[in-house]
């Protein structure tokens, strides 16, 4: 069975445990159980923490796991992302004292917190600069006011947690974080029908099937606005001026597109949800 690592807790796990079962493998009924098998699909899940996913997996004891990037960086471990899974989307920057700091080069022999030592300390060598870094497990905002350390390094969505600690954003960038699916090894049995059913759930969350009909005379011009994924599927209906035409569309342009081809002539516009999908 192909052995994989879920997420068992924290913001990784209720989306993780959602996609694989509209990838449609069995779900865990009780939320404490850290391990199932889904003969069905010839797999076994395994719910670990996050943090761990990426030691169990590049230590071979299992073969493919969820987990956020940010977390398989800084454990050093050598799995590598296959997919990113379009989720737990994260920023991770420097923040400081206002007027303090303006440059990664001002952290040179400063104290900075972070949970991830491994992570941000690799990205301040291959920049040249080499400062004290405080592990600490959570809440490292309040690190600063409390002298622990003078800056940190944190994941941040608003800014707004930070700047109510009365620190500031400074320097560049040092992760855009996602979850994503881990592995040593691409060619174990069974990982690609898991990426493909997973890759078919982002389309099917990203993607709608528009119907519609319009006058054939019209077609090149509606199939310009809505060319789908390879183009349109077109069949005549009994008035031959007219045509019917289905075609996928990405989720968020719908009602844009739906205007569109409504001003051009095409009624009858309908769109559906996409359950799942294989490209």
């Amino acid at each position: 069975m192909l052995r994989i690592a879920v997420p068992n807790k924290g913001s990784l796990s209720e989306t993780a445990s959602e996609m694989l079962r509209e990838a449609g493998y069995a779900g865990r009924r009780d939320p404490k159980a850290l391990h199932l098998i889904d003969e069905r699909n010839g797999v076994e899940f395994f719910f670990l923490r996050p943090r761990d996913i990426a030691t169990y997996v590049g230590s071979g004891a299992l073969d493919v796991g969820i987990t956020g990037r940010d977390l398989l960086l800084d454990s050093g471990s050598t799995a590598h992302e296959v997919d990113a899974l379009g989720f737990a989307d994260s920023t991770f920057r420097f923040a400081g004292a206002p007027g303090r700091y303006s440059t990664l080069q001002d952290l040179e022999g400063v104290r900075v917190a972070t949970s991830y030592p491994g992570l941000v300390g690799e990205f301040l060598a291959q920049h040249g600069v080499t400062a004290t870094l405080v592990k600490l497990d959570g809440a490292v905002e309040s690190a600063v006011r409390l002298g622990v350390a003078d800056a940190v390094a944190d994941v941040v969505s608003t800014g707004s947690t930070l700047r109510a600690a009365g620190l500031e954003i400074f320097g560049p960038v040092i992760l855009e974080s996602t979850a994503v699916l881990i592995t040593t090894d691409e060619t174990i049995a069974g990982i690609d029908v898991l990426r493909r059913r997973l890759q078919g759930v982002l389309v099917a969350r990203g993607y709608v099937m528009l119907d519609y009909d319009i006058p054939s005379a019209l077609l090149e011009q509606a199939t310009a606005i809505a060319s789908g994924i390879e183009s349109p599927t077109v069949s005549p209906l009994h008035d031959r001026d007219w045509s019917a035409v289905r075609v996928m569309i990405p989720r968020d342009d719908a009602n844009l597109i739906m205007d569109a081809l409504y001003d051009l002539g095409a009624r009858a516009i309908l769109v559906s949800p996409i359950h799942a999908a294989r490209l």
